[in-house]
């Protein structure tokens, strides 16, 4: 059984225990996150797909940690003008487990 959920612009595809980082969330470690935004549920019935989401479908994930992505560093030049500029940016990231995929019976 899995899902595919939409957060933050991006999809993600989930079975149960599965870890991965989404966008920066103001939750504690241990704190239950609901992902409602469900686009494909594959279970014992065979595939659903949602136009746009299935509404009867949710993900259910706790925080495991906050965390800081890569570092990526941003470069600007300009030619002949003595102009250079380097800077560096790190995205907060929160890492979620999920924990179970909620199916609401229709």
């Amino acid at each position: 059984m899995y899902a595919i959920f939409e957060d933050g612009s991006r999809q993600y595809r989930v079975i149960e225990g599965d870890q991965l980082d989404v966008d920066y969330r103001e939750a504690g470690v241990g704190d239950q996150i609901e992902f409602g935004r469900v686009l494909l549920f594959s279970g014992n019935a065979g595939i659903e797909v949602g136009k746009p989401t299935v509404d009867r479908v949710k993900v259910v994930a706790e925080v495991v940690e906050q965390s800081l992505g890569d570092k990526l560093f941003v470069q600007k030049f300009k030619r002949r003008k003595n102009y250079r500029r380097r800077t560096g940016h790190r995205q907060k990231l929160t890492r979620v487990r999920v924990r179970q995929i909620v199916v609401a019976d229709a």
